[in-house]
């Protein structure tokens, strides 16, 4: 499989590189991409939650209890004692750090459920109802959160398929087949349980339809950007110029 670095790399540089094209066309600002670039680079690690020799695994629960300890340092402001309010933060931020990752660690396997299609979708709508919910952020930008969160986790499980396959050696590895699966089929009660925390999940998460439209206008306005529509008249005599159009209005979208 691919290691983290690998991982953090092309997830980055995927959702990166999708971020800029939706601010470079108006449907989201730098400050939004930014985000969005995050929660991409985000899913990139979550499939490898479950392994506990894995980065990922430490970088997301440090990630995790430093937003707990931010918020819970937030809504402290002006009902604790500024010290006391500070101890708490810390507390529970070494809480979810340490004690919660070893047990985290000693119910999961590595490649297990965590590692699946159906994980994925959890993920993604997790992110969806915390952006919405405790973020505050529009029905829209929730949604486009647990977007580049999906995209990532996504681009994680491809790179660990495309690692088994041995192109020197025109091989297939054994752990061909492990990495995208839609669930784990050796674990039925624990995979029950996160289809109904994942159906659960949706029933709690704001409008698609904003996300939709939010989509379609970027793909509309990057069509006209990169000249994708051809006007009317276009010939195949006029194929090579409009390539060449498209080239040089694709490398000004992202900025090179």
């Amino acid at each position: 499989m691919a290691d983290f670095k690998t991982h953090v790399a092309v997830a980055a540089g995927g959702t990166g590189l999708l971020a800029s094209v939706a601010m470079s066309v108006g449907v989201v600002s730098s400050t939004q991409a930014s985000v969005l670039w995050l929660a991409g680079i985000m899913g990139g690690l979550l499939p490898d939650i479950d392994s506990d020799s894995s980065r990922s695994v430490h970088w997301i629960f440090s990630l995790i209890a430093t937003l707990v300890a931010l918020a819970f340092l937030a809504d402290g402001m002006g009902h604790l004692p500024i010290l006391m309010n500070w101890l708490l933060a810390i507390a529970i931020w070494v809480m979810i750090r340490f004690p919660l990752l070893e047990i985290f660690k000693s119910f999961t396997v590595h490649r297990g459920l965590l590692h699946s299609l159906l994980a994925n979708g959890f993920f993604t709508l997790v992110v969806v109802v915390l952006a919405d919910r405790y973020f505050g952020y529009s029905a829209a930008m929730s949604w486009a959160c647990g977007a580049f969160v999906l995209i990532g986790a996504m681009i994680h499980l491809l790179l660990d398929e495309l690692y088994s396959v041995d192109l020197e050696g025109a091989r297939i590895k054994r752990s061909f087949g492990t990495a995208i699966k839609i669930t784990d089929w050796d674990q039925p009660m624990l995979s029950g349980l996160m289809l109904g925390f994942t159906v659960a999940l949706f029933w709690f998460s704001p409008a698609f339809k904003p996300f939709a439209h939010l989509v379609s206008k970027g793909v509309q306005r990057c069509q006209v950007s990169c000249h994708l529509m051809p006007p009317s008249g276009f010939d195949v005599a006029n194929i090579l110029p409009a390539l060449e159009q498209w080239f040089h209005s694709l490398i000004r979208i992202v900025g090179l």
